[in-house]
């Protein structure tokens, strides 16, 4: 364990922070990273050592740390209205503006925008609207939660329910109700002499079977993330969505798109559904909605739910749902802002970018320790394995990933890791200098880690 002096950062943060999603062994022998202020793609630390963020955050800021017009909005905003909510009828202008931006930019024809501050709390919001519509509409029994192992959805009781990651057994969840289909991930879970394409249709007798031992009249929505996230970056088998959403709307079963993630471009299109070619009944959304530059989430309602929704609440004259900080006036001009930059620059630099993405991470899977790279647009992950031809990951007490991301952090590039895969999703702004740059560090990185434990 190293010693920190008693009034440095590292010693502060540790005497007075709870840490979440953190590897304690590391924080012990390194401490934290405290950070100061960011310049483009880059963060800088107490120390004045600066960091190439490959991970733009938390997915997030896609317009970098310090893009003047995301602090103008931002200062304008607070100058004229510094906050509000949005109950008992009243609303800021600004969020009247940006339902209508949502809907816009949204695949839907028409529909309804409600919001929150994460996408944790806009998944939870979308199942007790899922399970008010049940009870409305006469089908109690309909509150069953499907989504797929490996999937993320947030970590409010209910989101981390419909999270199918075995870490949220130390909660006691999930909930009951909560079932996870098998991941879609044909190089982990493909079985041997299976095509891709056969797989893509096991997936999909999966569900069918699913649905007739639970009942499609208890199922209230299937929930699913166009690429998992946090999973490790992980795109569905080919034609997966045209294989399931046929089966959903036999049933009567809304397909919510948790588009937390892939939302606002980061899979080369404005949103992952578009990518995969299907309709959403609803979309969850957050991170790149403000770039990182406020908290808040959003359920964006198309045409049906919309609408079944709205007669259900006039039946009883409210929504008894919300948040204090919900359309916050200063998140929501914000978020225009945002919304402003990706349609008008940011989203087509970020599609420039894309080959060279895509061409360093298969460069770099040529190595003998990297079993797969994969990824969709501007996310992408690099498997570590301990043997290539058969897919045998490294003992898990190597704690590889961990090992490889903090590597990466002594050579000025932060990176994160998941599972035995190292992931990557940086910020639209970055140029192709930086984008070599952060493969260059990743590679120095990956070859130190795989002389240690190979």
């Amino acid at each position: 364990m190293k010693t920190f002096a008693p009034n440095s950062w590292e010693a502060r943060a540790d005497a007075h922070s709870f840490y979440g999603f953190t590897d304690l062994p590391s924080v012990e022998r390194r401490g934290m990273v405290v950070l100061t202020h960011g310049e483009g793609p880059y963060v800088i630390d107490v120390h004045g050592n600066r960091y190439l963020d490959g991970n733009a955050g938390l997915w997030n800021m896609v317009a970098g740390f310090d893009h003047p017009e995301m602090a103008a909005a931002a200062k304008a905003q607070y100058d004229r209205f510094p906050g509000y909510h949005s109950f008992f009828g009243r609303m800021s202008d600004q969020t009247v503006m940006l339902s209508e931006k949502l809907i816009e930019v949204s695949p839907f024809e028409r529909g309804r925008v409600f919001y929150t501050n994460s996408g944790s709390e806009a998944n939870d919001t979308m199942v007790k609207m899922l399970w008010f519509l049940g009870r409305a509409e006469g089908k109690p029994q309909r509150t069953k939660i499907l989504t797929r192992k490996n999937g993320y959805h947030g970590v409010t009781v209910v989101a981390s329910s419909m999270t199918g990651k075995p870490y949220n057994e130390v909660f006691g969840l999930p909930l009951p109700g909560f079932i996870h289909l098998t991941c879609p991930h044909y190089w982990r879970e493909g079985q041997d002499g299976e095509s891709e394409a056969d797989f893509t249709a096991r997936m999909a007798q999966e569900l069918e079977d699913t649905i007739a031992r639970e009942g499609a009249d208890t199922i209230a929505a299937f929930v699913a993330e166009p690429v998992m996230g946090a999973g490790g970056v992980i795109p569905p088998s080919d034609g997966y969505f045209q294989a399931v959403a046929p089966i959903l709307k036999k049933h009567g079963i809304p397909l919510v798109a948790d588009e937390v993630i892939c939302g606002f471009g980061r899979t080369g299109e404005m949103w992952g559904s578009q990518t995969y070619g299907f309709m959403p009944d609803a979309i969850i959304s957050s991170k790149a909605l403000t770039a990182g530059y406020f908290p808040m989430g959003a359920v964006i309602l198309g045409p049906d739910l919309s609408d079944r929704l709205q007669a259900a609440v006039e039946e009883i004259e409210e929504f008894p749902h919300g948040f204090t900080a919900s359309g916050h006036p200063v998140g929501c001009a914000i978020a225009l802002k945002a919304i402003d930059l990706i349609e008008n620059g940011l989203l087509e630099q970020a599609r420039g970018l894309i080959p060279q993405f895509e061409a360093g991470l298969n460069r770099l899977a040529e190595m003998d320790n990297i079993g797969e790279a994969r990824g969709k647009g501007l996310m992408g992950a690099l498997e570590a394995v301990k043997d290539k031809a058969d897919k045998t990951p490294f003992d898990g007490s190597l704690s590889v990933s961990e090992r490889i991301a903090n590597t990466c952090t002594d050579h000025g590039l932060i990176c994160r890791p998941l599972g035995q895969a190292i992931v990557l999703c940086p910020a639209f702004v970055m140029t192709p200098a930086q984008m070599d740059e952060m493969f260059e560090r990743l590679e120095v990185s990956l070859k130190k880690v795989f002389a240690e434990v190979a």
